[in-house]
C-alpha cells in the first residue's frame, strides 16, 4: 500500500505542477518579457525628434502592476536635461484594462486629440515600445477618451505591438507614417489655383509645414494641373512661431515661368500650409529678405493670410 499511495503522491504533485503551468501561461498570453537586453523605457530628446530608450528594472510582481507603474513613470517628466516624457503637457492616460486576450486597452484624456502629429507618433510609438515588453501583453489599442484611435482618414489604428514601427537604429527611433496633403497647384494656364489631396509616405520627425513645402517644389503627378515653384528651388528653412510659418527660400524661387499671376505661387504657398499645418499667417522670405516684391508684383514684407478668391473649379 506504501509505495502506492506515494505513487499518487507523486502524480498528483506532477498534475498539480502542470495545472499551474497552464494556468500560469494563460494569464500571461504570448508575450516575450523583458529580453536578454534588459527591459527599456521610451522617453523623446529635447528637440522632440527621435525617442531614446533607457533601462527600466521590472520587479517579479503582476503584470497589471508593472503596467501601472511603467505608465507612471512614462508620464513623470525625468530629472535630466537630454530626454523629457513622450507625453506632452496635458496628455494623461485616463485608465487602461487588460483583456485575457492579451490586449491592453489604453484610454487617453481628451487632450490626446491636441497633439501635434509628430507628437502624436512618437507617443504612440513610445508608450507601444515600452509596456509590450510586459508579459501577458500581446498587442496594445489605444482610445481618446472611449473612442478608438484613428488616422488622418478616420479609419481606427487597432492593435499595435513593436512590429508597427521601424527598428530603431542605436538609442533613437525614425519613424514613417501615411499621410494626406491638401496642396494648392496651378491649373494649365497659371492663373488659377487648383486644390489637390496628396497621400504621401513621410518621415513623422518633419514638420508638416516643411513637407508641405517640399511636396509644393516637387509638384503634381495628376494631369490637368501644373506646378507652382520652380523644382530647383532650395528650403533654407521653415519654423512655425507665435501662429506665423516663416519660409526661407534660395534665389531659385524667383526664377519662375510656370505662372503667368505671381499670387498664384505665393498664395498656392500661403494657402497649403495655413490648410494643413497650425498656422494662421505665413511669411515668405528670400535667402533671409523679406523686404522684397515676388516677381515684382507681390508684396513678401508683411505676413499673409489664406486668399481663396484665387481658387478655381
Amino acid at each position: 500500500m506504501e509505495p502506492n499511495r506515494r505513487y499518487y503522491t507523486v502524480m498528483l504533485a506532477v498534475c498539480l505542477g502542470i495545472c499551474l503551468a497552464c494556468m500560469n501561461g494563460c494569464n500571461r498570453g504570448k508575450g516575450s518579457g523583458p529580453g536578454k537586453g534588459g527591459t527599456f523605457v521610451y522617453y523623446v530628446n529635447t528637440e522632440g525628434t527621435d525617442l531614446i530608450k533607457k533601462s527600466y528594472q521590472i520587479e517579479d510582481v503582476p503584470s497589471e502592476r508593472i503596467i501601472e507603474d511603467m505608465l507612471r513613470t512614462m508620464q513623470k517628466e525625468p530629472d535630466s536635461i537630454d530626454y523629457k516624457s513622450v507625453f506632452p503637457k496635458g496628455v494623461k492616460v485616463r485608465n487602461w484594462v487588460l483583456t485575457d486576450e492579451a490586449i491592453l486597452d489604453i484610454h487617453f484624456n481628451g487632450d490626446y486629440a491636441g497633439m501635434k502629429p509628430e507628437e502624436e507618433i512618437l507617443l504612440r510609438a513610445g508608450v507601444v515600445q515600452s509596456l509590450i515588453q510586459i508579459r501577458g501583453v500581446d498587442y496594445i489599442d489605444f482610445f481618446i477618451e472611449d473612442e478608438p484611435l484613428t488616422d488622418s482618414v478616420g479609419t481606427a489604428v487597432g492593435y499595435m505591438n513593436e512590429e508597427n514601427f521601424l527598428q530603431y537604429k542605436g538609442s533613437s527611433l525614425h519613424l514613417y507614417q501615411l499621410g494626406n496633403l491638401k496642396l494648392y497647384f496651378s491649373n494649365d494656364k497659371g492663373d488659377r489655383l487648383i486644390q489637390r489631396e496628396v497621400s504621401i509616405r513621410y518621415n513623422s520627425n518633419m514638420s508638416i509645414e516643411r513637407l508641405i513645402v517640399d511636396q509644393l517644389i516637387k509638384g503634381p503627378s495628376a494631369e490637368g494641373i501644373g506646378p507652382v515653384m520652380p523644382p530647383e528651388t532650395k528650403v533654407i528653412g521653415v519654423s512655425v512661431k507665435d501662429s506665423v510659418c516663416y519660409v526661407n527660400l534660395d534665389e531659385g524661387f524667383l526664377n519662375n515661368t510656370y505662372v503667368t499671376d505671381p499670387r498664384i505661387t505665393i498664395y498656392a504657398i500661403v494657402n497649403s500650409i495655413i490648410d494643413g499645418g497650425s498656422s494662421s499667417q505665413v511669411q515668405i522670405s528670400v535667402n533671409g529678405e523679406s523686404n522684397i516684391k515676388y516677381m515684382g508684383s507681390v508684396d513678401l514684407s508683411k505676413p499673409l493670410s489664406r486668399d481663396l478668391d484665387l481658387v478655381g473649379e
